[in-house]
């Protein structure tokens, strides 16, 4: 067997051994933290629903905006989607909270929308200030008929 191949080889043996063991301690630390990962998330949940029995539909976007600004970032960004649907789920009606909101399915609007609603809370540099919205739309959609206006 030539030297080159048996190179070749042991790199490749190396690589697959590396990438087994990224997934293998993933694994672990996943199983390791998932208690608390979950106990964080009924108390997020727990909080926003308590926020939104004080509140309106647009209370709990405000105070999800606030929260978020205070800590931005990818992890942030998940734990305040959280809050925001458990208040969203449990607050009173703001009305015409739904009028503009567009479809999540809607291709055309609903990243515009998204991007309109970042500029207008200051986030407009933000990366993951789109993804913020998205339960406002899936609350919007389960709220509103098919046939509502912003569909």
């Amino acid at each position: 067997m030539p030297g080159w191949l048996k190179a070749l080889l042991i790199v490749a043996i190396v690589v697959v051994m590396l990438v087994v063991g990224v997934v293998a301690g993933g694994g672990y630390l996943f199983v390791r933290g998932k208690d608390a990962l979950i106990a964080s998330s009924r108390a997020i949940t727990t909080e926003g629903t308590d926020f939104g029995h004080q509140t309106d539909n647009q209370g709990c976007v405000n105070e999800s905006v606030s929260r978020y600004k205070k800590e931005p970032g990818f992890t942030s960004s998940i734990s305040t989607a959280m809050f925001l649907t458990a208040c969203l789920d449990a607050s009173r009606p703001t009305r015409g909270f739904c009028a503009e909101v567009p479809n999540q399915r809607n291709y055309s609007k609903s990243p515009v929308w998204r991007i309109e609603q970042c500029r207008h809370f200051d986030l407009a540099s933000d990366k993951y200030c789109p993804e913020f919205f998205g339960p406002v739309q899936q609350f919007c959609e389960r709220t509103l008929k098919p046939s509502s206006p912003g569909w």
